[in-house]
């Protein structure tokens, strides 16, 4: 019996041995990051006292590679802070094939980002700043304004997109992209079945330069109670219509960047974000006092110091998360950012804030926010 099992033993790893490696094994490639912060907020709202501490601000793992030389994929997931919501919970933020087989057309599906605005795919450390403008946060798909659970500027779809129109030089001078989607955040079935149809083009008359247009049409939606305009009960699936544009402009060369986005929007939203499945805001359909219209606007520039390796930066960003300026939250942001290497970077920001809602509600509209963040890359 003893001689039988040896010899099996032998014949697999022999098997083994001479088996060669799926060719798409062999692409597979393991790569992450984290960024480490302190931070110090300014904010006593009577409710909650000023902030003062260090974070886990983000960590992802993902796997990426080819498969038939024109297919790629992506899985990445995120770790951040408790486990007990949908915003902070670890789960997975991509998870996407794409044909790229030609440059002027390439076909992704699965989960991914919004095709909406330049800021929203920039990779967080790259972005430059402790998160992305306010008018990408709450229009783009990260904390949406209709309520939607924080989703990283993604959800689940389909879409095109490609490059073409060379000039002599060999660069394509037009970008386009649009996709379908649910219209719900990462992670969660459409609800409606209506589907979001979100898409840009833009150009690249130079070298280093980009002028684009997004826009956004479709719906968030909820099944639960709410109560009507006439004060009646209400059952059943909300739907909340959603129409976004936005208008872009970036230039980037010899190591600076200067780039400004104005997003506008027009959709009720939902009076209480969703954060976990379970809870009562997760049916929860009353509508928020804020509205059918947001806007908002940012410029910034990032400067170098020493090339490629130390740069001051600046941030005008503006947002009204309703019709007219009564709500306006205006911060104004100054940093500094050192790169010891290609997978390592300390950057500090200082905030000045100005909002108005707080002026409304405590007479406290003024006050600053400090952010310090440690950034790696594997």
């Amino acid at each position: 019996m003893r001689k039988t099992i040896l010899l099996t033993a032998m014949v697999l790893c022999s098997a083994f041995g001479y088996t060669q490696t799926p060719k798409w094994i062999n692409n597979v490639r393991l790569s992450g990051f984290g960024i480490v912060q302190y931070q110090y907020n300014g904010l006593h709202n009577g409710k909650t006292d000023k902030l003062n501490t260090f974070n886990l601000r983000l960590g992802r793992i993902s796997l990426d590679g080819r498969i038939l030389d024109d297919w790629y994929w992506k899985a990445q997931l995120q770790f951040n802070g408790n486990t007990s919501t949908l915003g902070t919970s670890p789960r997975m933020v991509d998870l996407f094939a794409e044909w790229q087989k030609y440059d002027f057309l390439r076909v992704k599906a699965g989960q991914f980002k919004n095709p909406f605005t330049f800021d929203n795919p920039i990779h967080p450390i790259d972005q430059g700043f402790m998160s992305v403008a306010q008018s990408v946060l709450k229009l783009a798909g990260f904390s949406d304004r209709a309520g939607a659970h924080p989703s990283n500027g993604r959800d689940i779809g389909i879409q095109i997109q490609g490059d073409f129109l060379k000039n002599k030089a060999g660069r394509n001078l037009v970008h386009y992209q649009v996709g379908v989607f649910d219209g719900q955040g990462i992670n969660v079935k459409d609800v409606d079945q209506q589907k979001n149809l979100i898409g840009g083009v833009w150009i690249m008359p130079v070298e280093g330069m980009r002028l684009g247009w997004f826009g956004w049409t479709g719906s968030y939606a909820r099944k639960g109670n709410w109560t009507d305009e006439a004060g009646n009960p209400r059952t059943g699936v909300r739907s909340l219509q959603q129409r976004r544009y936005a208008f872009s402009a970036e230039y980037k060369t010899n190591d600076w960047t200067v780039r400004s986005e104005f997003v506008h929007s027009t959709g009720y939203a939902f009076a209480k974000t969703l954060s976990h499945t379970d809870d009562a805001a997760a049916s929860d359909c009353n509508l928020s006092a804020d509205g059918n219209k947001a806007q908002g606007v940012y410029a910034l520039v990032i400067a170098p110091i020493i090339p490629g390796k130390f740069h001051a930066k600046a941030r005008y960003d503006m947002y009204q998360p309703s019709d007219g300026a009564q709500k306006q939250r205006t911060q104004y942001d100054l940093g500094l950012d050192y790169e010891f290497n290609k997978n390592l970077e300390l950057s500090g920001i200082y905030s000045y804030v100005h909002d108005r809602s707080q002026h409304i509600t405590m007479g406290h509209p003024d006050y600053s926010m400090f952010d310090l963040e440690l950034s790696f890359r594997f």
